[in-house]
């Protein structure tokens, strides 16, 4: 698909709306629902992996932010059925021993206060990789594709502390290695520390006044403000924890006695980004204050609209209330962040805040923002298939 056609496919989307709709701010009444080509959104998600795998081989570490792409890598796997994105991925999982980081002294383990080391095993960057462990291991089930990720949870989870989870990308992180342990296992005491660790961090970074999450501590407001004095919310950090939810719920047991406080938290979400989503589509790095680092933002949209997009297909978000939000979203995805090539750009750097006059610019690209958006187009696939 030409990026032309891309431009086509989502402006057909928005011209299926009615009058009104193309605005966030406005309710979205009597909406019918719009009907993507399913075959236009696979060739889409084609086009983006086969640039960046041909690009970027699967022997690289196992940090977050190649996990991070994994995971849009195996949805991408789970829609197209593309077997090769599954050996990508495979291929990957081998390379690091399915481990994330390789320490094997338990006494000199550690999750704080940030670490790329060896030792840094009980830190979520390093755990994010188990996500795609798991999925892999669902496919065949063979005990050593989790043993490590066993070893590290059920470890960590033998200890006394709560706060493994400090800074809000944990959330994305780990939350979903609980649940996919859990549905490997039957160990109920994943979904009990599950709920124990996103306690902590809810009391912790969660602003109740807005729905939204802090990045860390550092970040509550007033300790920290925008550069306009307002509370400062980043587009990323708030995307983390939506998709985060969605895929905790993905696998969560429907009689789970926290679903509903999970589910609560997802919708709250839903209600407050739509409300700061920009008329063209993105979320500004710094949610509330646009002026903070104006312009695009691609990982963070491409989160949320995979967020929306999931809730919609499984019946809880309204499809009245959340399909404009989520298609303005795909539009934006699909006619400014997507090059003609296949890259994905304006997706802003590794980092942990909005920053006044960094560029971010259509040549900005990185594996997790690939990711996101592999996660939204899947969504959109069965979006369409309905």
């Amino acid at each position: 698909m030409t990026r032309f056609s891309a431009y086509l496919l989502g402006a057909a989307l928005l011209l299926t709306l009615p009058t009104g709709c193309a605005s966030s701010k406005t309710a979205a009444s009597n909406v019918t629902a719009p009907q993507p080509q399913k075959a236009d959104v696979l060739a889409l998600i084609t086009k983006v992996n086969d640039h960046w795998q041909a690009a970027h081989p699967p022997q690289e570490r196992a940090f977050w932010d190649v996990a991070a792409y994994h995971t849009g890598n195996m949805a991408a796997y789970a829609t197209t059925k593309n077997e090769k994105y599954r050996q990508y991925s495979e291929d990957w999982a081998v390379h690091n021993q399915w481990k994330g980081a390789t320490s094997d002294d338990k006494a000199r383990w550690q999750y704080k206060p940030y670490g790329e080391a060896p030792e840094f095993v009980l830190f979520g960057d390093w755990q994010i990789c188990f996500q795609t462990y798991a999925d892999l291991y669902a496919l065949r089930p063979e005990p050593q594709r989790i043993a490590r990720a066993r070893e590290v949870m059920e470890y960590q989870m033998s200890t006394d502390k709560n706060d493994y989870w400090w800074w809000v990308d944990g959330l994305y992180m780990v939350m979903p290695v609980m649940t996919k342990l859990h549905k490997a296992t039957g160990n109920p005491l994943y979904l009990q520390k599950l709920h124990e660790y996103f306690s902590y961090t809810n009391s912790l970074i969660f602003d109740a006044e807005t729905g939204l999450y802090y990045r860390d501590a550092k970040y509550v407001y007033p300790q920290h403000k925008s550069v306009n004095g307002k509370k400062d919310f980043w587009a990323r950090g708030d995307g983390w924890v939506f998709a985060g939810l969605a895929r905790v719920l993905q696998d969560l047991p429907q009689n789970d006695p926290h679903r509903a406080e999970y589910l609560s938290k997802y919708r709250g979400l839903a209600a407050a980004l739509k409300a700061v989503q920009q008329p063209e589509g993105y979320w500004t790095r710094s949610l509330l204050d646009p002026a903070h680092a104006p312009g695009p933002e691609t990982s963070g949209t491409a989160f949320n609209t995979f967020a929306y997009l999931w809730g919609i297909n499984h019946g809880v978000l309204s499809k009245k209330e959340y399909l404009p939000t989520a298609i303005k979203g795909w539009q934006y995805l699909t006619t400014t962040a997507l090059q003609p090539d296949g890259a994905i750009g304006y997706v802003q750097p590794i980092g942990e805040k909005a920053i006044p006059g960094q560029v971010v610019n259509q040549n900005s690209t990185s594996n997790f923002g690939v990711g996101a958006f592999l996660l939204a187009a899947s969504e959109m696939v069965r979006y369409a298939d309905k």
